[in-house]
């Protein structure tokens, strides 16, 4: 029989994870191409041959996915793979009509085939949609897990956006490793929050390499944590898996892909911004949760933010940059900085997009919906310089940072600045300390 033909539409992370635990040294299918989507300037490489096994010695090419018909015309494909997360039902089928179109299969690979199993205890935690409270979330439970003496290992769903071969595996323990391995501000305001708290957390390219890594961390293991992205479901089986729903966004639980699958394979569903959504929205969340996962424990949780210097905020004229990816395919209308700068009373929040430069231009054309803030856009040197020279052009009392990381590392801010956090606060019970001692009990810990 012929070899079958694919392309895996990516957006660099589960396409390569899917390749390499269906396709790579499976001689019943031939990858031609990946293409990549969402992410700015990820296309135009190759998955390296380091990567991709005996069967590809040149690698296989990544392009635009607004190639893809072509491609598909062009090496004669029997499946397109749809790989990649944080997509409405409509944009989803939109491609798989596209591709259809063609005369291909449109794929969706499931947890049973993409799903690596560990020797250690598994707690995922994922989200419906970018801009839940995840990353709080994982802060949460691993400060729990930490609290009982336990060794906390964190993986990461992926962000390699460099050189492919050199991020096969990727741990990080300090600050300077983020420096070191010439991270974006994106992968940073994952990695820095768990570094800077003293749990060592690994990433990169080859999941079964880097699960094999954590499970054998030099500083000890004793339970790894999964730290979704986008809203995805995990790459590692769980023993434990907690999804983030979000009440500003009601009934997006049920209207995206992959997030209602990440919902439907819950075991704790979290509630998060109880303390800023409307009564009505909560209800709609509350029932969308007992229909698709009627077993799920519900908690209860807000997410109250921590200004370091408030009255640079209260009656200033402010700039408020926002995570990047909660703005763009996550689609929010409002971050922690905006929320510090209207509890704070700020007298104005100041318009960027009369003043964006560079390629932050084409972010608000791609997400024209953004609005008067700023995304903390990083993927590449040329964003960040970008990102400071539109803060430099804008006219502004204070500069709002709602973003994980410290951005004044990494970009020169000329103007006071305040940095806004916020973490997890459950609201009654039951909460993540006795979901996590009932886990912890359960195991034999």
């Amino acid at each position: 029989m012929p070899k079958k033909k694919v392309i895996i539409m990516g957006a660099a992370g589960r396409d390569f994870h899917n390749f390499n635990m269906c396709y790579r040294d499976n001689p019943d299918y031939e990858v031609v191409a990946f293409t990549a989507a969402q992410i700015p300037d990820i296309d135009g490489r190759r998955y390296p041959a380091e990567l991709a096994g005996s069967l590809y010695p040149q690698g296989i090419p990544i392009e635009a996915e607004s190639k893809l018909a072509e491609l598909v015309e062009q090496h004669g494909v029997d499946d397109c793979v749809f790989a990649y997360s944080d997509l409405s039902y409509p944009q989803v089928m939109a491609k798989s009509a596209l591709v259809n179109a063609t005369g291909a299969n449109f794929i969706l690979l499931g947890p049973k085939a993409t799903m690596l199993s560990s020797h250690k205890p598994v707690i995922a935690v994922g989200a419906v949609r970018t801009g839940c409270g995840k990353s709080q979330t994982a802060r949460r439970v691993i400060e729990l897990l930490m609290a009982r003496g336990l060794k906390v290992v964190a993986v990461r769903h992926p962000m390699p956006y460099g050189d492919l071969a050199r991020q096969k595996v990727q741990r990080f323990a300090t600050v300077d490793d983020l420096a070191a391995q010439n991270c974006t501000i994106e992968e940073m305001e994952e990695y820095e929050p768990h570094v800077v708290r003293g749990n060592v957390i690994y990433a990169g390219v080859d999941y079964q390499a880097i699960l094999q890594a954590a499970e054998s961390d030099p500083d000890g293991c004793d339970i790894i944590l999964w730290d979704g992205g986008n809203n995805d479901f995990p790459f590692f089986r769980p023993d434990l898996n907690i999804t983030l729903v979000d009440p500003l966004r009601p009934g997006h639980e049920l209207s995206y892909y992959p997030g209602e699958l990440t919902l439907r394979l819950s075991d704790v569903v979290i509630i998060n911004k109880i303390d800023s959504a409307r009564p009505e929205d909560v209800e709609t969340v509350r029932h969308n949760i007992e229909t698709a996962v009627p077993r799920a424990i519900v908690v209860d949780a807000a997410s109250p933010i921590r200004v370091e210097h408030p009255e640079l905020i209260r009656g200033k004229r402010v700039l408020v940059v926002e995570d990047g990816p909660t703005l763009t395919h996550g689609g929010m209308k409002i971050g922690a900085g905006t929320v510090a700068a209207k509890k704070y009373g700020a007298a104005e929040i100041i318009d960027p997009r009369p003043n964006i430069k560079g390629k932050l231009k084409e972010t608000f054309d791609q997400y024209p919906g953004i609005g008067p803030l700023l995304p903390a856009m990083g993927y590449s040197p040329k964003q960040l310089s970008d990102l400071e020279a539109t803060i430099h052009a804008c006219d502004f009392d204070t500069l709002v940072i709602g973003t994980p990381i410290d951005l004044g590392r990494l970009v020169k801010i000329k103007r006071p600045s305040t940095r806004v956090h916020y973490d997890l606060q459950e609201i009654g019970t039951p909460d993540l300390q006795w979901i996590i001692d009932e886990f912890l009990k359960k195991i034999g810990h």
